[in-house]
């Protein structure tokens, strides 16, 4: 079997990428393990254009949000099957300065496009917002495994998907200078599968700092439209059913849910909505491939031909993945550097 681009790992990055090679006209083939640390497989998903405790506008966001609903609708379409779900965010203010800073700031142009409506009383029954709250728009989550289930059904019936564990040790490179593995044959190799890149025999160097997340599924007294979102973030599932997250931990990285998660996550959830929580229905772990500058990863390996990276999307993937695809397309069909703050000859100091 040939292909112009071998894609290894089919988390977010894998999936967005082989989509867009696949529109512009390129052979692609992915090989992925289904590895349980890709946090592709467990995150939330949030889009959310102002972030962290400080609520600033995330970078980007003007270029950023312009493209992730209709690149996703777009997605939803060719698989038939529904994962987007635009939601308003709202986020309570915590002091009376905070309040009268968005009230100003929704009169202000470069963050009109993101502000439904500023509130300086209680809007949401259940919530601890006595000082009002910010209400956005252009934001929402994307279920990110049904969209990974239904691209993989549909890349292995398409035969463009190898299930199983990427061994470096069977990679040769040919006269012709493509390259071989098992039996596949193809021009490049792109690694799409975060934090496992520094084990593929290529990208060692590349600095990822991965940190951990935990996330819980808990039956609660509450309802919302709205993703509500203030410390924690809670999701509404439907009949009394929240997702709630996140931690951050990049000192204990693995695998294991830890009590500690569990509480900070309640605990904080407790100030949010003070609502009893009735059962924790589940409680889940990824690893997120984060960068120290927490920018994304595009390029080429600096000796090796056609050998690429895209990745370390982080937390922020969902709306990272869109735009960012584009740009490593335009790199790998067209020849078109990625941007400086992108692009991973920054970390070629490392090597």
């Amino acid at each position: 079997m040939k292909a112009d681009f071998l894609l290894i790992g089919q988390g977010l990055a894998g999936t967005v990428l082989s989509y867009r090679l696949l529109q512009a006209g390129c052979r692609v083939h992915l090989m992925d393990d289904g590895h349980p640390s890709s946090s592709s497989r467990v995150a939330a998903g949030l889009y959310n254009p102002i972030t962290g405790r400080k609520m600033v506008k995330t970078w980007l966001a003007d270029t950023l949000f312009e493209e992730i609903e209709p690149f996703y609708q777009e997605m939803e379409r060719f698989l038939n099957q529904k994962f987007l779900h635009p939601l308003g965010i709202y986020r309570p203010f915590i002091s009376f300065e905070e309040q009268n800073e968005w009230l100003s700031k929704s009169a202000d142009e470069q963050f009109m496009g993101f502000i439904n409506k500023v509130y300086s009383r209680p809007q949401f029954y259940g919530v601890s917002d006595a000082l009002g709250g910010l209400l956005l728009k252009k934001s929402g989550y994307l279920d990110i495994r049904v969209l990974l289930l239904a691209y993989r059904e549909w890349a292995k019936k398409q035969g463009l998907l190898t299930e199983g564990k990427f061994s470096a040790s069977q990679l040769n490179r040919t006269r012709e200078g493509t390259w071989e593995y098992r039996h596949l044959k193809a021009k490049n190799l792109v690694f799409t599968n975060g934090i496992q890149a520094k084990d593929c025999g290529f990208f060692n160097w590349l600095p990822f700092t991965p940190v951990k997340g935990e996330i819980l599924t808990v039956r609660q007294d509450f309802c919302s439209r709205e993703i509500i979102n203030r410390g924690v973030f809670r999701i509404d599932m439907g009949k009394g059913v929240g997702k709630v997250g996140s931690t951050y931990d990049n000192q204990q990285v693995d695998l294991i849910p830890t009590a500690a998660g569990r509480n900070e996550i309640l605990s904080k959830l407790e100030q949010l909505i003070p609502g009893k929580v009735l059962e924790v229905l589940d409680q889940q772990v990824g690893i997120r491939p984060a960068t120290p500058d927490r920018r994304p990863m595009l390029g080429k390996h600096p000796s090796e031909e056609n050998v690429y990276v895209f990745g370390g999307l982080g937390a922020k993937g969902v709306s990272l993945a869109p735009y960012f695809s584009n740009k490593m397309v335009d790199f790998l069909v067209l020849g078109e550097e990625p941007q400086k703050e992108v692009n991973i000859n920054r970390f070629f100091k490392y090597i």
